[in-house]
């Protein structure tokens, strides 16, 4: 399968080499349950005829749902910036491929990408942000630390920056900062000091062993010591959330009058850009009562639908436990605002 191929109706642009990489076992995407889904079709509202992008499409599962709902003539354009996840995806949906294109992109180009593929009036966005499963459960990728790895963490191989490098490099003021800035971890100053006197790291379970060693169990912890760390790491490499916040301003631009756009996030860094970006774009002219006219020009785009983030029901937690923290939020692009 080659989906760099432009003759193809699902293809990877020209300008971003897939790399195809080996994988052991058969295709996750049998087995792979893509989180609130019933919810975010709801929201969506998938119809024949409809435009849609999906700016993560992982393994394709919330795609699936999409193109199933929005048959026989729905459109739908997916990005991802994990050439392996896209690979599965290629193969799960290839019998939408007269409806379907993927890309091998970060979200961050939506508009770049939407626009050379000609998807700029959308009626729905959808984007399921963070690390996919896929990524997790492949110890080569370096993100988990219950499967040894090497310290990688690149969502996308092509960054040049890994987590070894900011690990073994990175000054002690400067990891304190970033573990406790993305991952909120209290201890933050404890395990930076200790990573840089016991550094060089080369591999994910001798890093995790050396924060559990660090902190131990402290308070009541109810995770791995190692885990606010690793979240830290893997935002900072991936710069999970200034590409967040570049998303979320290019993709409501393309939305159709009334299209709507639908986030599901895993963490609270996450959420807040999320929610601080509906609620900006939501919120109109800003001026202090009492002037005369509107002096600082904002515009209110955008009607927040989920007044509080949609959580998973105890049914779908029990079935797939990574679940648990996930949170969608949804906004509407308003009939009257300017394009």
């Amino acid at each position: 399968m080659n989906i760099q191929s432009a003759t193809s109706p699902l293809y990877s642009l020209p300008m971003n080499s897939v790399h195809q990489e080996q994988s052991s076992g058969s295709s996750p995407s049998g087995r792979h349950e893509p989180v609130l889904l019933a919810e975010a079709m709801r929201l969506i509202q998938p119809r024949s005829g409809g435009v849609y992008l999906d700016a993560t499409v992982g393994l394709g599962g919330h795609s699936q749902g999409i193109l199933e709902a929005s048959a026989p003539s729905g459109r739908l354009l997916g990005l991802d910036q994990d050439a392996s996840a896209l690979s599965f995806a290629f193969e799960r949906l290839s019998r939408f491929r007269s409806r379907c294109q993927l890309v091998h992109a970060n979200y961050a180009r939506i508009r770049e990408v939407a626009t050379q593929c000609g998807f700029v009036n959308c009626d729905a966005i959808l984007a399921d942000v963070g690390v996919s499963s896929l990524q997790l459960d492949t110890a080569a990728r370096g993100f988990s630390f219950l499967k040894d790895g090497p310290l990688d963490m690149r969502m996308d191989l092509d960054l040049p920056l890994t987590a070894a490098e900011v690990v073994n490099l990175y000054r002690e003021q400067d990891l304190a900062n970033l573990i406790y800035q993305y991952g909120e971890e209290p201890q933050s100053r404890r395990i930076a000091r200790a990573i840089v006197k016991a550094r060089p790291f080369s591999s994910t379970k001798q890093l995790a062993d050396l924060i559990a060693r660090a902190v131990g169990r402290l308070g009541s912890r109810r995770i791995h010591p190692a885990t606010r760390t690793f979240q830290a790491l893997r935002i900072h490499v991936n710069d999970e959330l200034n590409r967040l916040a570049t998303f979320l301003r290019n993709a409501v631009d393309l939305l159709v009058p009334g299209g709507r756009i639908v986030v599901i996030t895993f963490h609270s860094l996450e959420d807040r850009v999320v929610k601080d970006a509906f609620r900006s774009l939501s919120r109109g002219c800003t001026c202090p009562p009492g002037l005369p006219q509107c002096a600082c020009g904002n515009q209110r785009i955008l009607e927040v639908l989920t007044r509080k983030p949609i959580r998973p029901g105890g049914d779908e937690v029990s079935r797939n436990p990574r679940s648990r923290s996930a949170k969608l939020r949804a906004a509407e692009r308003l009939r009257h605002a300017a394009g």
